[in-house]
């Protein structure tokens, strides 16, 4: 077996072991690998994560561990690696540096490069670091090979041939110029927008809202922008995302909420609002907690040439007959393994260091 079939086949069981966790319950399956060593420890590191960071409440990381369940099956696997050459006999140390926005949001960088026969040097954000090393002991338990592949950093980075980095807008010109000599990925800051016609049905709006409240906004891949045609009429839209109310009982939530309304009364800005989301007419994407901006336009063929020139901008476009990467309504949090962020392919671009 190859060096990328043995990863999969951890990778599988890895899938099998997640899928012990979700919003429907948590239940111990007698078929999995070494439950007795890591079922207790993950359910504790769940908590442990929830404790740490508020805005990782157990909905949303128990969200996030069933998405990668679904994915780490062999046939999305099979489907995503099947177009790749994975003869590397040339392994590097690459470098991770992680977001900790949602949830386990460095996972995919992670097994892409141990996919690609590298070695990985992880620098996790202080705000998501409970889960993955949890997960790299379960996937050395299952293949050990990878032992002495998988190191995790709070230090400087050092001794590393390649690596992925992802920050904001300020935290990538640090990393463009501290990296500026490696081979690299370096993500900046990326929101997704939604284009409504005013055709929409109950269902879609209500999908949508999936996408705006899901992981509180804080994903690249959160709708927090519309593009609305002139006169829209926002009473549907309010209507479907109501079943999302109960937001406003997180605290956090709550308390950017209570702000940027503050904010926005102060400084006279006209918005309309629903007692949980405040909508405000503006030209930006990046909308704070609690807040979606939206725009007039007068066409779509205008539109489609905004978007085009603001791509640089946008992680995900959620439309319906608008163009062939759209987003279906309700699936920005649910990406598939060959989804890429910012369109950047990680696998080959591991594949050619």
């Amino acid at each position: 077996m190859s060096n990328k079939d043995h990863i999969v086949n951890a990778l599988i069981e890895l899938g099998n072991f997640l899928s012990q966790f979700s919003n429907d319950g948590i239940e111990k399956k007698d078929t999995v690998k070494h439950n007795d060593i890591f079922f207790d420890g993950f359910k504790h590191q769940i908590k442990i994560a929830n404790e740490h960071n508020g805005w990782f409440n157990k909905e949303n990381v128990l969200y996030a561990i069933e998405g990668w369940s679904k994915s780490l099956t062999i046939k999305n696997i099979n489907n995503w690696t099947v177009k790749y050459n994975f003869n590397n006999e040339n392994s590097k140390k690459v470098a991770i540096v992680m977001a900790g926005n949602i949830p386990l949001v460095g996972f995919h960088d992670f097994i892409s490069v141990l996919l690609t026969g590298h070695e990985v040097l992880v620098k996790q954000s202080s705000n998501d670091k409970h889960l993955l090393p949890f997960l790299a002991k379960y996937l050395e338990y299952c293949e050990p090979k990878l032992k002495g592949k998988i190191q995790f950093t709070e230090d400087k980075l050092e001794g590393f041939d390649a690596v992925i980095a992802t920050g904001s807008d300020n935290t990538a010109r640090y990393f463009e110029y501290y990296f500026k000599d490696k081979p690299s990925i370096i993500r900046k800051n990326r929101n997704s927008v939604a284009v409504l016609t005013g055709n929409e049905t109950k269902e879609e709006l209500e999908a949508l809202s999936n996408d705006i409240f899901r992981y509180f906004g804080l994903g690249c891949r959160s709708v927090s922008k519309l593009f609305v045609p002139n006169n829209y009429n926002f009473d549907n839209f309010f209507k479907a995302i109501y079943k999302w109310h109960p937001i406003i009982n997180d605290a956090k939530y709550a308390n950017n909420y209570d702000y940027n309304k503050a904010v926005y009364l102060m400084s006279e800005f006209d918005m309309l609002e629903n007692g949980f989301l405040m909508i405000k007419e503006d030209a930006s994407y990046a909308s704070p907690i609690a807040t979606v901006f939206y725009e007039y336009y007068d066409s779509i063929d205008t539109l489609k040439n905004k978007l085009s020139a603001d791509q640089d901008k946008i992680q995900c476009v959620v439309a319906k007959d608008l163009n062939p990467t759209e987003i279906t309504f309700g699936e920005t949090q649910n990406p598939q393994l060959w989804d890429y962020a910012d369109g950047i392919d990680t696998v080959e671009f591991l594949l050619k260091i």
